[in-house]
């Protein structure tokens, strides 16, 4: 179970990693690594997750995340609960984002 302090976490981006966008996609390489660790490359094709990724920016909570992809995507609220906490687990796990 998650608690209410998950929803108030702020993540910023880690500057070792770069962000392009490519036809609607992003894709997050590390910039500070070892060749041999290329399976830190991230490739965000879901519009959702693209989008989280440009919310995510040192100064919101998850919480305020979550509301705005309510507000403009047809998403169901539980669903969005489940993937972003996955999702942030996967970035944190990369590296990608660290909780401020």
């Amino acid at each position: 179970m998650v608690t209410s302090d998950f929803w108030s976490r702020v993540y910023r981006k880690n500057s070792n990693f770069i962000a392009r966008e490519i036809a609607g996609e992003i894709i997050i390489i590390p910039i500070k690594r070892e060749a041999q660790e290329l399976s830190a490359i991230y490739n965000l094709s879901n519009e959702v997750a693209v989008r989280i990724w440009k919310l995510i920016n040192g100064k919101r909570t998850l919480s305020e995340i979550k509301e705005k992809i309510l507000q403009e995507f047809d998403v169901k609220e539980q669903q969005l609960k489940k993937d972003l906490r996955e999702f942030i687990a996967d970035l944190e796990k990369v590296g990608a984002v660290k909780k401020k």
